[in-house]
């Protein structure tokens, strides 16, 4: 039997990104079996077996294999993704033996991993499997990548200390400050993973990125024409996307339809603006009461998922969340003062089911890419708020490029002001730039729905994908 191997980063919005792909490919491939290898978390972000035991439960052609733990020395960084690089290159004689005992069963075509196991490329190699990448965010991101090697090497400072626009071929300017924190300075441990793992990137047998060519047209021509890997041949890219969880898993387990459906169910159409800040997004108890002030001020109809908030100067959570205490986070009678028009859920809501429900007419999001293309889909227009990861630089995406969200600005100190969370929910809400980017984004779900049918690019892409295992 002819197998997929997939690796994913431990992260859950990974982990779902991957499953899809694997589900993505049986779709059109039934005769394979996805093989996916679990590493264990470098740190508690909340537990992934349930929405594992759900995947296997409903799609038994999906294999999942846990990898022992490792023993991970102290972080010499700040970050925590340098743990994540730590782990996945410790795991390598796991990955190894991993992959030979598939082998004794099944025909491995390729190993397809994600963009931070850049060191399991070497065991790919060593047992001569065709090692892909797949990338989990946008084209443009993917493209800074590749060509961070020559900024590199052009360059002596660090990024937080250039304060300059940078120019990568194909994407808008980005500024310096805008990139993920772990590369800001190029003397800490997790610049030079990251750097490792943009130089593995030219070195796969080929890239596939969740995102289709009407979102990053330029982005996407850009990489075509080879202008950010000066010296080597640049790999092939395959753009299946857009990829998306349709039925949430994690909320398989409910019988009944959850309350905030209900409650939207008796909203106008299109009237309500949605607040979601991805599985690990947090906020402070200062930061909470601020964007009470602001939603109340607007005056707009909203459903805002409320998390717990950080208690250091984090805005990602490492371990499982408890429900929040509403009424000690929230200004004193907002939940009273408010009752008519938000509604407010504890840690969780269905975000795909919310999206594309009719009362919904606007989403502030942190702009992570699976919400990202989730809200696209559903024809939703956002108001961007980036929190980490590669975060701020999507938000320069989708508010200069994609021109389908609007910018919330935070204050130097990354403080957004209850004024500002009121101007721009009014912004898109109610104003005519507000209904421009609607309307581009309602022409961007058509795009993606093109994208994904019968001859559409993603669709040919697939196949493409498909067809170069086979020549491996």
């Amino acid at each position: 039997m002819e197998a997929i191997v997939l690796y994913p980063t431990p992260a859950i919005g990974h982990l779902i990104s991957m499953v899809e792909l694997g589900k993505l490919i049986l779709t059109h491939h039934p005769s394979f079996t996805i093989h996916i290898l679990i590493a264990p978390a470098p740190y508690d972000a909340g537990s992934t077996a349930p929405y594992i035991a759900a995947v296997s439960a409903t799609t038994p052609s999906i294999i999942f294999h846990n990898l022992p733990t490792v023993t991970l020395p102290p972080n010499p960084s700040i970050h925590l993704e340098n743990l994540t690089f730590e782990l996945i290159r410790l795991n390598n004689p796991n990955v190894h033996k991993s992959l030979l005992s598939i082998s004794n069963t099944h025909n491995i075509q390729a190993l397809i991993m994600d963009f931070f196991c850049s060191h399991a490329l070497s065991v790919a190699a060593k047992l001569n499997l065709p090692g892909y990448f797949f990338f989990t965010s946008g084209a443009a991101v993917l493209n800074f990548f590749l060509y961070l090697p020559t900024i590199h090497n052009t360059t002596t400072k660090s990024f937080k200390d250039l304060n300059t626009l940078l120019n990568v071929p194909g994407v808008t300017p980005v500024h310096s400050l805008d990139l993920p924190k772990p590369l800001l300075d190029r003397n800490d441990k997790a610049y030079e993973n990251l750097l490792d793992c943009s130089i593995g990137l030219t070195r796969s047998a080929g890239i596939i990125v969740n995102t289709f060519e009407a979102l990053e047209p330029k982005a996407i021509q850009a990489f075509s024409d080879g202008l950010y890997v000066p010296d080597a041949p640049t790999p092939p890219l395959y753009c299946i996307g857009p990829l998306i969880a349709t039925n949430n898993e994690r909320s398989s387990g409910e019988a009944v339809q959850p309350e905030c459906l209900t409650w939207l169910d008796s909203q106008p159409s299109q009237s309500v603006v949605f607040l979601c800040f991805g599985s690990l997004g947090l906020f402070s108890i200062e930061q909470l009461k601020e964007i009470a002030l602001g939603l109340e001020k607007s005056g707009q109809r909203f459903l805002w998922v409320v998390r717990n908030p950080h208690n250091v100067k984090r805005s990602l959570a490492t371990s499982a969340q408890p429900d929040p205490d509403l009424d000690s986070l929230l200004p004193e009678g907002f939940l009273e003062r408010t009752k008519e028009k938000g509604f407010v859920v504890k840690s969780w809501a269905p975000q795909v089911a919310v999206l594309n429900h009719d009362s919904v007419g606007g989403f502030v999001t942190h702009c992570g890419w699976n919400s990202v293309l989730e809200a696209v889909c559903a024809g939703v227009p956002m108001v961007a708020w980036p929190l980490y990861a590669e975060q701020r630089f999507n938000r320069v995406v989708l508010v200069e490029d994609v021109k389908i969200a609007l910018p919330m600005n935070e204050s130097e100190d990354g403080f957004v002001s209850s004024a500002e969370v009121e101007k721009r929910v009014r912004e898109l809400m109610e104003s005519e730039r507000g209904n421009s980017i609607r309307e581009r984004t309602v022409g961007m779900k058509d795009e993606a729905k093109a994208a994904l049918s019968q001859g559409g690019s993603s669709r040919v892409a697939l196949s493409k994908v498909v067809e170069s295992w086979k020549r491996h």
